[in-house]
């Protein structure tokens, strides 16, 4: 799990849009992207949760074509999704006090991963 919330406000800074909308996406059918308080706790929460949710080394059909071990790990990704709208205003993506935008890798191996950040406003 990688918190992308300072580079994601850098991005929009850069952009000088004002008011509009940030929307972040991975590229990729096994990692996410959300919205959540980047702290330990729940950094080690988020998965566990999602492993109980949707289980590895369950007989999904992803398995019985393929055999690689990330069936669950397409599953978890989708029910989080690949991406993220945020408000822009000020300037700024308008974020909670205790609220980062993170990318969750689901995959059962490291991957590396592009992530499009797109802002569009005024």
């Amino acid at each position: 799990m990688a918190d992308l919330t300072d580079q994601v406000m850098a991005i929009v800074g850069r952009s000088c849009v004002k008011a509009g909308i940030v929307q972040v996406f991975c590229v990729g059918s096994t990692a996410a992207v959300g919205a959540m308080e980047f702290e330990p706790g729940l950094q080690r929460d988020l998965p566990e949760m999602l492993d109980r949710l949707i289980p590895p080394s369950r007989n999904y059909g992803h398995e019985q074509a393929w055999h690689d071990g990330n069936g669950h790990s397409h599953l978890q990704a989708t029910l989080l999704g690949p991406s993220l709208s945020v408000p822009v205003a000020d300037s700024k993506p308008v974020l909670g006090t205790w609220q980062q935008i993170i990318h969750l890798e689901c995959d059962v191996r490291p991957r590396q991963r592009t992530v499009v950040v797109t802002v569009m406003g005024e």
